[in-house]
């Protein structure tokens, strides 16, 4: 599977080669991989942004607690989550789903009911710990993606999330960052976890079989 050949070898890249850049198509592979992702009820109650510009990814070194893989790498993608499910986004979304499969307009309204009663008996930080949930499925298969195409990445949770939305003005969209990926390629001379074995527990250790 060649899958589990690339996941083997991609790891969390710690140091860039700030003079390569990533193709433009494979970020945009990647980036629809992460579209593609299954979410809960077809909700996809996240966006992502992506950004190039040196200037703001080096604006936000201090954000993301100095690490370098920020400003050295190619881009970065946030993934960030609804801060909480409007009837107005709900309603978006199965607008959608009628125009896409053809149907008539309200054939889902039941379920499009139910599934706003759902979210109406959560408070608003449910409803976003839920959004963010989506997103980190969205965030995986960005990442598979990337070690499909041979883009090294690395997963980054250590920023802080309130100023990195001020920065993007995301707070003014009504979402919350959840995530980064830093998207580049790997400093071969000066990233130290390169020549290092990757480390997982063995499978026994963490599956059980119930036949």
């Amino acid at each position: 599977m060649e899958l589990l050949n690339s996941l083997q070898w991609r790891y969390a890249t710690k140091k860039y080669n700030s003079t390569v850049k990533v193709a433009e198509d494979k970020v945009m592979q990647i980036i629809e991989a992460a579209r593609m992702a299954p979410t809960s009820s077809g909700l996809q109650p996240f966006e992502m942004i992506l950004i190039k510009n040196q200037e703001l990814k080096e604006k936000l070194v201090p954000v993301v607690m100095n690490q370098s893989q920020i400003k050295d790498s190619s881009h970065v993608l946030v993934f960030a989550a609804w801060d909480a499910y409007t009837e107005e986004r709900i309603d978006a979304v199965f607008k959608n789903v009628e125009t896409i499969r053809e149907l008539t307009p309200g054939s889902t309204d039941d379920y499009k009911a139910s599934i706003k009663g759902n979210f109406n008996s959560l408070t608003k930080d449910q409803q976003f710990q839920h959004a963010a949930r989506q997103a980190y499925i969205a965030f995986g298969m960005a990442i598979a993606a990337a070690a499909e195409l041979r883009v090294d990445a690395s997963p980054m949770e250590g920023f802080y999330n309130d100023q990195l939305d001020e920065a993007l003005g995301l707070d003014k969209k009504g979402l919350k960052s959840v995530t980064i990926l830093a998207l580049g390629e790997r400093d071969h001379e000066n990233d130290w976890l390169l020549p290092m074995k990757k480390v997982r527990f063995a499978l026994e250790d963490i599956l059980t079989v119930i036949e």
